[in-house]
């Protein structure tokens, strides 16, 4: 299992801006090479070919060879991976990215040391044991201006917890997600609460506290994610979650509600969470999702007709008579398209022969 270990850089920032301004001036000479490269009509340059026309400038730099190496063969597989001729250049508003080789690191007593320089860091949490540094490992500079160093390590695998408990989990708007076992998860709604010193800040054009509070903004997004995400797959083996696709409602009216809750970090915080703490994860389908009773498995004339009926948060099967929380029962089917029922917490199992309302496929009875 491969995961990042995030450190805040304490100390040498000046060194980092440094480097950070040599790597521009390499990514740059790979981005010329490469635009060289097609006007003539010759075979693209490799990761390999950068580093040779790169070959003896860590010097006059002021970087590792190895650290030059890392940009050419950065270059070329950014280029690969996406379909692109040649990538953007790297100038004073890049933000600043110091790649790294692994033999080179070398951890401290109070940090890391690279290149004969000792970083300091605020060691949040200590390297395991048996762990192994890999490529991929590099400085980074956020829009705030603080560096961090992203450490790459290769961690053993984690085995499979027995399945003993299994959620479903239905993420939203009004609360930011609903468990198939009843609970829910408040919507702190951080850009909201600081949206109106955000717009102060922008109508006088200061763009520092602007900044600021945008960090702010993600920084306890990002906490509350990793809190959550944590929490749950400690408690439970399964864990099953709904596609919802945020592109698609960004182009609506909801575009900032729904930016603002993240559900797509979420998801992936979830799923690494998962194998690192042995759980299982899966996303399902979640059409019809809410429409579907959870109880006896139809669809009732009287369900909520999905975005246009989002007001409706509670409603009664016209069939069997229960009586559903909106957000909950659609927790509930998510887990059951999973194919997860007996392990289910809180919830009903379908009773009777199923119902000929017009069942979709995914959330019929077993």
């Amino acid at each position: 299992m491969v995961k990042t270990y995030r450190y805040r850089v304490k100390n040498l920032e000046g060194l980092l801006n440094q480097q950070a301004r040599a790597v521009n001036i390499v990514w740059n000479f790979c981005n010329d090479s490469q635009k060289l490269a097609i006007h003539l009509g010759k075979r693209w340059p490799s990761g390999f070919d950068f580093n040779r026309l790169t070959s003896g400038s860590c010097k006059e730099l002021g970087l590792s060879a190895r650290t030059v190496q890392a940009v050419g063969e950065r270059y070329a597989r950014s280029r690969s991976q996406n379909k692109l001729r040649f990538l953007r250049y790297r100038g004073k508003d890049s933000l600043g990215w110091v790649p790294i080789k692994a033999p080179d690191l070398k951890a401290s007593s109070r940090g890391f040391i690279f290149a004969k320089n000792e970083f300091r860091v605020f060691m949040s949490r200590p390297i395991p044991s048996g762990a192994t540094i890999l490529d991929g490992t590099s400085f980074s500079k956020d829009s705030c201006g603080n560096w961090f160093l992203n450490v790459v390590l290769e961690l053993p695998d984690v085995s499979v917890r027995p399945l003993r408990h299994a959620i479903g989990i239905d993420l939203g708007l009004k609360d930011f997600a609903a468990l198939s076992n009843g609970e829910k998860i408040a919507n702190p709604r951080h850009l909201a609460k600081l949206a109106d010193k955000l717009a102060k800040a922008q109508r006088a054009r200061k763009k520092k506290l602007a900044r600021n509070l945008y960090a702010k903004v993600r920084n306890a997004r990002r906490d509350f994610q990793h809190k959550a995400s944590t929490a749950l797959v400690k408690r439970f083996d399964f864990v099953a979650v709904g596609n919802i696709s945020p592109i698609k409602l960004a182009k609506t009216r909801m575009a900032k509600s729904v930016l603002d809750v993240s559900w797509s970090s979420f998801r992936d915080m979830l799923r690494y969470k998962a194998i690192a703490h042995g759980a299982v994860y899966e996303e399902v389908n979640e059409d019809h999702s809410t429409q579907v009773c959870s109880s006896c498995g139809c669809l009732p004339k009287g369900r909520p007709a999905g975005i246009a009926d989002l007001g409706i948060r509670t409603w009664c099967c016209n069939q069997c008579g229960v009586t559903h929380d909106r957000d909950v029962n659609s927790a509930r089917n998510i887990l059951f398209a999973s194919g997860h029922r007996g392990l289910v917490e809180g919830t009903h199992a379908y009773s009777g022969e199923e119902c000929q309302a017009g069942t979709p496929s995914g959330f019929r009875p077993n």
